[in-house]
């Protein structure tokens, strides 16, 4: 059995014995593989996270050698770290990362507070110092910070639990040092409010409230938010609601998880999923891409595998920007629908969509919330529902590249791409089995070739081999989606739809409509460019002059993607 520590010094126990791991790059090679256990980490994405982008290119050989004897030293039935799709994955039991995120998953889902507080306990005390301690290095560093958020999340949790269970004068020592060392946490500023005044000292408390609002107005320029200055009051108003129970002010507030299920399979991405994870700092990620690609598949991937960063929550509204309707959601319905999953009353939301805005603001103030908003049509649309902090998450998908939401929301803007043909490749193996991969090899990569490295275009195909388990991979050579279960077909694709109001005149815009095509690679702008010779075609003096450069895209994309665009065009 081998055991693979990260949480403080890079260790390796195999057979119950720690084992030399080498110099600090070899450990490093393990560290970068061991943080995404189980996942593909690319060749060049290996290197750079050990070395830089500048010098990984000429330190090759060097990582060979690092990866060749860290399998000699690791050798073992359990692990393995095996060639994958042009990089390399450590197949491994859990390491003490994984088990720190299951125990706080765990945690969260139970309502025992006993439980949980055990559980969270046993998490935390898998930490020995900090992590990766040993390495150095910009990529070190980075995944150093964002663990450290894990661990941080994890102690608040913890905190807010022993407080329920009535133990606040026992944290006010630990509760002293955290506000210390980060003056400015707001959720720890509160936790150690409470403390104080379940302690009895109401006078401590209250000159610790104005100490630190005035340290934000003299740093931050604000106040403190809307949680801390609700226990203010309460305090002053020796509101005996804090005699016990939640901590916060919104102690009957649900917690809310709203995800949809995560894909499965799902292959691939790793770049973007890296990409991701710096959204952790409240400004939103807007992944932009056009219908078919993946866009919420990909969020919801990364959301699930991130669950413990949102132990307030996870909120998902579906915006409908491209809905089968034609109407997207409006801002108002969207914050009704928020403001309800946060348990307010119907009848305490405010009927102006402003007062809805700063409402839903205040409630998730200095809470660790995921806002996955999926499906946005506009920066008109989102804007409302953004949270004012940056303890919340926001992620947005849209066909559009939502440049306001860039530039006056400070949104990183994220540009996705059909998936590469090893991934597609592995897609379907995932999908179909590798008995059925192997057994016909050169049918495979023509149906990867047809469906042009479209996630949907993918699944479609392999769900219909699926369900036709005596169907030969080769006779689909010729496939058309007419030969496909139309309502599956329907059923897979309402986002991908065009509005009924989207006629072929509108539609011809799609210079605007598509504006991000441009920048997502060649893939996106066959797909732009299908759509364009679609509605073509259905003007007979057009069709002459655009049948060769329609034979041209089909021989470099494959008949399903077009066929995909007449079906979703005509649906």
């Amino acid at each position: 059995m081998t055991a693979i520590g990260l949480l403080g010094e890079v260790t390796a126990h195999v057979g119950g014995q720690l084992v030399d791991l080498g110099p600090a790059r070899q450990r490093c090679v393990l560290a970068a593989l061991a943080v995404n256990s189980g996942r593909v980490v690319p060749l060049d994405r290996l290197a750079e996270r050990v070395w830089t982008p500048e010098t990984a290119p000429q330190r090759r050989g060097s990582l060979h050698t690092y990866l060749s004897r860290l399998r000699r030293i690791l050798a073992d039935d359990d692990v393995d770290i095996a060639r994958r799709s042009g990089g390399y994955v450590l197949l491994a039991g859990a390491t003490d990362l994984d088990r720190f995120r299951e125990l706080c998953t765990r945690a969260r889902g139970d309502a025992d507070d006993v439980r949980a507080e055990r559980l969270l306990t046993e998490a935390l005390e898998l930490w020995r110092d900090e992590a990766l301690t040993g390495l150095d290095g910009d990529w070190v560093q980075a995944e150093r910070d964002r663990l450290h958020q894990e661990r941080s999340a994890a102690e608040h949790a913890l905190t807010s639990v022993r407080l329920r269970l009535g133990q606040g004068e026992q944290l006010l020592a630990t509760l002293s040092r955290r506000v210390a060392l980060d003056p400015l946490d707001e959720l720890a500023a509160g936790q150690y409010l409470l403390a104080l005044y379940r302690a009895g000292r109401t006078a401590d408390a209250l000159a610790y409230y104005q100490r630190l609002r005035e340290q934000l107005v003299a740093e931050l320029g604000t106040d403190p938010g809307a949680a801390l200055q609700a226990l203010h009051r309460q305090i002053l108003g020796a509101d005996p609601a804090l005699a016990g129970g939640s901590p916060t002010v919104n102690s009957g507030m649900p917690v809310p998880r709203q995800l949809p299920a995560a894909p499965l399979p799902f292959v691939g991405r790793d770049e973007e999923l890296d990409r991701l994870d710096t959204a952790l700092d409240g400004a939103p990620m807007v992944i932009t891409a056009a219908a078919g690609v993946g866009k919420t598949s990909l969020a919801l991937h990364w959301a699930h595998r991130h669950l413990d960063r949102f132990a307030d929550g996870q909120l998902f509204v579906d915006l409908e920007g491209f809905g089968p309707t034609g109407q997207p959601m409006t801002p108002g319905v969207a914050l009704r629908g928020l403001l309800d999953a946060l348990g307010v009353d119907p009848g305490r939301v405010p009927v102006d969509v402003h007062a809805q805005a700063a409402l839903f603001r205040s409630l998730v103030a200095g809470k660790r919330i995921l806002v996955f908003l999926d499906n946005a049509a506009s920066t008109a649309q989102v804007a409302p529902l953004l949270p004012g902090g940056k303890t919340c998450t926001v992620v947005v998908t849209s066909r559009h590249p939502l440049h306001a939401l860039v530039t006056v929301h400070s949104g990183r803007p994220l540009l996705l791409d059909v998936l590469p043909e090893a991934d597609a490749r592995e897609l379907l193996s995932e999908r179909l089995g590798p008995a059925r991969i192997e057994a016909e090899p050169a049918a495979v990569t023509e149906l990867v070739r047809q469906c042009g490295g479209f996630p949907l275009a993918l699944s479609i195909v392999a769900g219909h081999v699926v369900t036709n388990p005596r169907l030969r991979l080769a006779d689909l050579h010729s496939i058309t989606l007419d030969t496909l279960d139309r309502e599956d077909l329907m059923s897979s694709v309402p986002a991908a739809r065009p509005s009924p109001g989207q006629t072929p005149e509108t539609l011809e815009e799609l210079g605007g409509t598509y504006e991000a095509a441009g920048r997502l690679g060649d893939a996106c702008e066959v797909w732009q460019e299908a759509v364009e010779l679609y509605l073509a075609q259905q003007r007979t003096e057009a069709a002459e002059q655009l049948g060769q450069r329609l034979e041209d895209l089909a021989g470099r994309t494959g008949s399903l993607v077009l066929d995909m665009v007449e079906q979703i065009m005509t649906a």
